[in-house]
């Protein structure tokens, strides 16, 4: 059975290389012809006026053409990048004064010594108030004032 299947395996490959130089060589032959490649160029052009017309017919009727959608899509694509460009620099902003960036410690220094003057102001507001509170609602009387010369001397 050896024999029969490299007899076999052999012609095989006799008629598969004969048979692709063929069909090769007829291809080649074929893509020579000016009558069909005038055919099929005449059938690329028609194809190209035809999707004119189509275009043409769709706008007309206030129906988007693939290219209308095209150009759509790549726009919203445009305009998504620049939103996720806006959003990380949002993002970064808030990191930035949320974590601790380079102005952040200064600006925490700043609210720590005004919360302490406004403690301060309070503390004497309402010292204020109690010494007011607990001083009589009279005025006390003119004290007399004193001369400016020294005793003793004349």
């Amino acid at each position: 059975m050896s024999d029969a299947s490299h007899v076999a395996r052999s012609l095989r490959e006799r008629l598969g290389g004969t048979t692709e130089e063929r069909l090769g060589k007829a291809l080649s032959d074929l893509l020579e012809n000016p009558l069909l490649t005038g055919a099929i160029g005449r059938a690329f052009d028609a194809r190209e006026k035809a999707a004119q017309a189509q275009e043409v017919a769709m706008g007309a009727l206030n129906i988007p053409s693939a290219a209308d959608i095209e150009r759509l899509t790549r726009r919203l694509r445009s305009v998504s990048l620049r939103l996720e460009g806006i959003e990380e620099g949002v993002d970064r902003l808030d990191r930035t004064r949320t974590q601790g960036g380079a102005e952040a410690p200064e600006i925490a220094e700043r609210l720590t010594a005004i919360e302490g003057q406004l403690k301060r102001l309070t503390d004497r507001l309402e010292e204020s108030k109690t010494r007011g509170a607990a001083k009589p609602a009279a005025k006390p009387a003119a004290k007399p004032r004193k001369s400016k010369a020294k005793p003793g001397k004349a």
